[in-house]
Formats: structure tokens, sequence, C-alpha cells
């Protein structure tokens, strides 16, 4: 069997929709798991889609996600070059449309936009127009005169309209298709430039892709693709069309849901790491229940025969729980890092921010969670009395009364206002005056942070609040409580 060989072949139209990034991370999963090659090549023959700094886009999002191509615009493995308006100039394309013509596979077509308006019908709700294959039967002396005159055209595939064509795919097995319903698909647009449709199965053929990965959406444009393969007849590849990604109401996951590109989620606080992770899942299951994989440990595991043919539901809760789950497992220096940003942002005071890091650390699903969890740090909110109240700790406001007040010169004869050594004053208070340290704690950490639920527990909170802020917070407590 032949080394495999897969590709990534976006078109530089913005940012990376995320399935794009599924259809790159199984490509490269197909060939690491087999020890394969990975190709990237840009399809930039649609050139009024293209978007300025969009290639960009594609380098550093595959840089970033692990995604490392082995031959590319910047690594020619020998195929090059791996940009598709750079391959057009040297006629590549022309001349294998030609090939195509000569066999009677393809013909040159004139018709003008008026003719072609007059094809259109309505089908289902939906304008459609399908070509009447007119200029097929053009006599060869025409068709030379009208191109020695340079009148306009473009070439279509051929498609006969009697018999069915029958193709395999590895996920939804084989597919049969009468031929009455293919369309005499354009290979070479008026503008001199490919069709995506064409330029695709040349490139693939010729930089020897044996596994196309792509999206289920092209299912439908397989068969053309099949008959091209067969027409000039070279081998086709195996084809792995992947499922639909739907939203939480099972529609297809659209820009307007605010989660469909990489950049959207990192710009939401995800992980790349448990970005790639989640997308994996979409529409793959491992042969186990493990759900955390590093890339390393998808490139293992990774068997395509285990993609569904069910639409994959883009479930933004598991993805924030992904994310929550690397984020505990993160080294704390570069969670630090990372959740500095968010901290600055909600706090300013000048405490340890380090310190307010390792409180939300396992607390959060996504960094911009940090704010909810760490903004009374800044400024106590207004709260209602009836916080003190605890059934489980047995507390009330007035027994809360009494305990801030033994509590406050405790405290402010204390000069060590480290976590450990506030602790400590703590449950010796706690130990003589014979109570459960909940007792003492829920009456401390409301009054400091005047809230119901905080990232750390009362003393957590006064080391990083500091003396002279503390001992404010629980005076004002206090007074509430009179």
């Amino acid at each position: 069997m032949s080394k495999v060989r897969t590709r990534f072949a976006p078109s530089p139209t913005g940012r990376m929709h995320v399935g794009n990034l599924r259809t790159a991370l199984y490509a490269f999963l197909i060939a690491k798991h087999e020890g394969g090659d990975f190709l990237l090549r840009i399809e930039d023959t649609d050139q009024e889609r293209l978007v300025e700094g969009a290639v960009d886009i594609i380098y550093r999002t595959l840089e970033k996600t692990g995604l490392i191509h082995d031959e590319g615009p910047d690594k020619d493995g020998g195929c090059g070059p791996y940009v598709q308006s750079e391959r057009q100039k040297s006629g590549l394309y022309l001349e294998y449309a030609k090939q195509l013509i000569e066999k009677g596979e393809a013909y040159y077509c004139f018709c003008d936009k008026e003719r072609l308006e007059t094809l259109k019908t309505e089908v289902g709700g939906k304008e459609i127009a399908a070509y009447d294959k007119h200029c097929l039967y053009l006599p060869k002396e025409e068709v030379e005169e009208k191109l020695a005159a340079g009148i306009p055209y473009v070439i279509r595939q051929n498609i006969p309209k009697e018999g069915t064509t029958t193709f395999s795919d590895e996920i939804y097995g084989d597919i049969t298709v009468d031929n009455a319903e293919l369309d005499d698909m354009i290979l070479m647009k008026s503008d001199g430039y490919p069709t995506y449709n064409f330029a695709n199965v040349v490139d693939d053929h010729l930089m020897g892709i044996t596994h196309v990965v792509r999206g289920n959406e092209y299912l439908s444009s397989s068969p053309k693709y099949t008959r091209l393969y067969h027409a000039f007849g070279w081998e086709v590849p195996v084809y792995v069309h992947c499922p639909l990604i739907t939203d939480e109401e099972h529609k297809k996951l659209s820009k307007r849901s605010g989660h469909s590109s990489y950049e959207d989620l990192i710009e939401q606080g995800f992980l790349t790491e448990a970005v790639v992770n989640f997308v994996a899942l979409l529409g793959w299951s491992p042969e186990g229940n493990e759900e955390i994989f590093s890339l390393e440990e998808l490139i293992k595991a990774f068997d395509y025969h285990h993609m569904s043919k069910a639409p994959a539901v883009f479930d933004v809760v598991k993805l924030k729980w992904m994310n929550g789950e690397y984020m505990k497992a993160m080294d704390p220096d570069k969670f630090y890092e990372m959740a500095l940003p968010y901290i600055k942002e909600t706090v300013k005071k000048d405490v340890d921010f380090k310190k307010i890091a390792e409180l939300v650390k396992t607390r959060i699903e996504v960094f911009p969670d940090i704010a909810a969890h760490i903004d009374f740090i800044e400024t106590i909110p207004d709260y209602d009395i009836e916080m003190y109240r605890h059934k489980k700790m047995k507390t009330t406001p007035e027994t809360s009364l009494e305990v801030l007040q033994e509590l406050l010169p405790i405290f402010e004869a204390q000069e060590d206002y480290s976590n450990g050594a506030l602790y400590a004053a703590l449950v010796k208070y706690v130990e003589e005056k014979g109570c459960k340290n909940g007792y003492a704690m829920w009456p401390i950490r409301t009054a400091v942070s005047g809230k119901q639920m905080t990232p750390g527990g009362a003393t957590e909170i006064m080391e990083i609040l500091g003396k002279e802020e503390s001992l404010a917070r629980i005076r004002k407590g206090i007074e509430k409580l009179s």
C-alpha cells in the first residue's frame, strides 16, 4: 500500500470555521496515525471571495493547534507550487481541461449570461440552472472560429444523461446516483481560473493524495469528481466525508452562533488544547470512554472508521466542562500568565494577583468567568444580612454579630496576615469557644466578601485583601448587623 497522504485545502476567505478546523484535524490525524504526510494547499481560485490576511490566519491557526504540515507553500516537497493561483499561471489546469475535451469528456461553452438565465427553473422553491448541453453539439469549425475570435468561454464537464455513477465513501458506503441528476459543471471559468471542483481533482492527483477528507456537503459533488478521475484514467482516492456540525438547536453552525470559528473560541477564553480535543469528538468516537486527549494521544487513537454519519452537535456546555478540566491540569505559572489580563481588568487594587489566580484556577471553565468570582475584591457588594443565616453552619445574623465582635480584636492584634496564620488564629478561637469551624468561618467570609459563593475561604480572602481592608469590611459587617 502506498504511503498515506492527506491534505487540508482551505480557501483564504476569513477566520477558520470550526468545520474547517475539524477537516484539517481529521486529515492530519489520518496521515499521522499511519505515519504519512499532511499537506497544506491554498485554494484561491475564487478571487472574488478572497480576504486580505486570511492566509496568515490559516498558518497561525495550524501552528497554534499543532497541525504542522509536511508540505505546503512554505515547505516544498516536490509537488509545488501549493497555491492554486500560482499553479494556474503555468496553464496547468487549462492543459488538463483540454485533455478532457480531446477525450470527449468536456467541451467549450460560449453561452452568454442572457441565454443561461433562460435555462433557470424553480425546483422546490429554489431557482436552479441545469445546462442543456447546447454547445456540446456545435460543429468543430464553429468552435474554432469562436476561439479564434476571442469570444469568452467556459469549459464544462460532459456527463452522460443516461446510466448511473457509483462512488464509495468510507463513512457512508457505496452511493449510486442517476447521471440525469448531474449537471455539466464548469471546469474552467471565463476568467481563465479553474473552478474549485476541477482544481481539487487535478491537484489531489498530482500531489499523490490518497485520502480526501471533507465535509459531507461535498457528497453531492462526489459523483462528478469520480467521473473526472475515471475520465483521466486516474485512481480514485479514499473519500472520507465528515458529518455536519450543528448547534444545540440542530441547525447548521453559523457565524451568528458566536462560536463558529477557532478565533471566536480563543477570544471567548477557551484553551487551544481543549478546542482541538473537543473538535476531534465532533463526529468521531474513541473505542473507550475516555474524552480527554492530547494531540499525541489523538494520533494514536484516531481511527476514521469510527466516525459517525449522524450530525455532530456543538455542545457549548460540554466544551466549557472540557476547558475547565484542562485549566485544572494546567501548569500554575502558565495559567497565571493567561489569567492575569482578566484579573487586572476586574481588580485595580494593589493585591497579590498570583494568589487570586491560585484561588480561581480550579473554579472556572473559561477565563471570562474570573470576573464574577473576584469582583468583590475590588468593591464589596451591598448585601442583605440574611446572608449570614446558614442552616448547616448553624449561624444566624444574631450569632454572626457576636462572632464578628469577638474576632475583631483578635484580627486587629494579628500582625501576620498570611492564610496559614489567620487560619490558625480562627481555629484557636473556635476551640476556645467550643463551636465548629463553619460557625466562625461563615460570618467572616460573608463580611469580607459580601457574596454567597467565593473562590476561597475566609482566611484566603483576608490574605489577599490585607489587614486594613479586611478589618474595614468586618467593622462594616458589625455595623450592618447592629
